[in-house]
């Protein structure tokens, strides 16, 4: 019980979206991958130039390059599959020739970066999450002049979303594509078994006691429920006189499998990066890091970092699928075969609470995006809405896996998807769409400078919280902010 959570969890996450990048075409209804936490790091590993590309001749067919690697599509069951709808797109036309260019996930950014210096860019790059795209900061295409030149229909995806893919200062940097909303799952089992009701479905309703109380569905009611499903091993529960915290057997929360941007971004959207560049802990993360701070070391409802290697958290799908942990909050990722397709309890999803009257359900998304740099950015383009149409898009799915972001096309895809992978168990899909309202932009993956250094200091603050009682908080987050601007000053930033 003496391993760090965040390690633990980290180590545990890598393995599994590596299993689940490996298996990720082989099933009727793909298993659901999320792309959007690659690390944007590089190998060393040195990328030969490719030769620039001449310039077709008059009449011949403009050649569009696009580049896969950065996210899902680079593992071998999937080459076969992109390349079909490659052909298929020639073939459809003569006016543009696309080329489909993989490289390997451990190589990717390397070899993009190289090609980018190299004035050799490709056209055409996806999918890709946002983690992976602000890697490449102020390399992307704005899309709004084609979008409008091209008179091209918003109308099928929620205007959350649209505004998701726009960056101040950069414009609309993609159109919305695979999404993974995040939500609320909870342990039905263990909410009978305490006599409470259910977490509400809808977002904005509020929780609605056994008594048939009304209460908000925010944190603090978040809390109170998660104390009361907090139980030691003599069956006290974190609200009683008598519990014991050295002998939790059973918690009432977590944010699972997130790092502290994460975490923050449960309270509200918000970036490590203020407006001048330098570096600033958001008003609400720091009040969702209290409020963590204290659920691991005062009120027990969350597992700290000592907990969280207990042998009764341990489940293929982490603590929640371990059936000892009553709710926690995570990504549509999660609702798959390798994670809860084993779960000996029963389970279903809820909205996601407010803070100070807001409601955020932080958002993983892949979408495609044209390079400032290409030579062919309306060819680029007509490629694009190709690929994200209502026609191809699903196909694309089929090979990447990700809940559609076309809304004509959510409902079907869920219905199907729970069906074929929770066959006979009634999960409430309208949560998972209601969600893309409320996704957080910035996201919590937006850019940082340094990425890898600011990274670790922050996972450095964050581990010295979950394993270390008794800090001074405030102190703690002052010394974060102070370490994390010299690592931007250092930068340029």
């Amino acid at each position: 019980m003496n391993k760090p959570q965040y390690y633990w969890l980290l180590s545990l996450l890598l393995v599994l979206a590596l299993a689940l990048v490996a298996c990720g075409g082989d099933s009727e209804v793909p298993a659901i991958t999320d792309t959007t936490t690659d690390p944007p790091t590089t190998t060393g590993t040195t990328v030969e130039e490719e030769p620039a590309a001449p310039a077709p001749a008059p009449g011949d067919p403009v050649r569009v390059r696009w580049f896969v690697g950065l996210g899902a599509g680079s593992d071998e069951p999937t080459f076969a599959p992109q390349q079909a709808l490659v052909d298929q797109f020639n073939a459809s036309q003569d006016r543009i020739t696309l080329v489909l260019e993989i490289v390997d996930n451990d190589t990717a950014y390397d070899a993009l970066a190289t090609q980018i210096a190299g004035g050799n860019a490709p056209d055409l790059v996806g999918p890709v999450g946002i983690r992976g795209r602000d890697s490449f900061k102020g390399a992307w295409l704005d899309l709004q002049p084609l979008m409008d030149a091209n008179n091209y229909d918003l109308s099928d995806f929620d205007p959350a979303m649209v505004d998701f893919y726009h960056v101040d200062e950069e414009g609309q940097l993609g159109i919305p594509f695979a999404i993974f909303p995040s939500f609320v799952l909870y342990n039905i089992d263990l909410f009978d078994e305490a006599g409470l009701a259910y977490p509400p479905q809808v977002h904005g309703a509020p929780y609605v006691d056994a008594d048939g109380n009304e209460l908000e569905w925010n944190m603090d009611t978040l809390r109170e429920l998660a104390m009361e499903l907090t139980v030691d091993r003599s069956g006290n529960a974190a609200t009683d006189p008598g519990f014991d915290p050295v002998n939790i057997v059973q918690f009432g929360w977590m944010n699972q499998w997130t790092d502290p941007r994460g975490v923050g971004t449960f309270f509200g959207p918000g970036s490590l990066v203020a407006e001048d560049g330098s570096a600033q802990v958001p008003d609400a993360w720091r009040e969702a890091w209290l409020w963590t701070y204290q659920g691991w070391w005062q009120d027990w409802f969350i597992p700290n970092g000592p907990y969280g290697g207990a042998e009764f958290l341990q489940g293929p799908g982490g603590p929640f699928s371990s059936g000892n942990l009553a709710m926690m909050h995570n990504h549509l990722w999660y609702v798959a075969p390798w994670a809860l397709g084993d779960a000996n309890f029963r389970w279903d999803i809820a909205a996601t609470p407010s803070y100070n009257g807001e409601i955020t359900a932080k958002m993983h998304a892949d979408t495609f995006g044209i390079l400032r740099s290409s030579r062919n950015p309306e060819a680029a383009f007509e490629v694009l809405t190709y690929l994200l149409s209502p026609e191809v898009a699903p196909q694309l799915l089929d090979i990447y896996g990700g809940m559609p972001a076309r809304l004509s096309l959510q409902e079907p895809w869920l219905e199907n998807y729970f069906e074929v992978n929770f066959p006979g168990q009634t999960i409430n899909k309208q949560v998972v769409i209601d969600a893309m309202e409320f996704a957080d932009n910035p996201n919590h993956e937006s850019y940082m400078p340094s990425f890898l250094e600011t990274t670790d200091r922050y996972n450095e603050f964050w581990n010295r919280l979950a394993n270390e009682p008794g800090l001074d908080f405030d102190a703690e987050v002052a010394q974060l902010e102070r370490a994390l601007n010299a690592i931007f000053a250092a930068a340029g930033n």
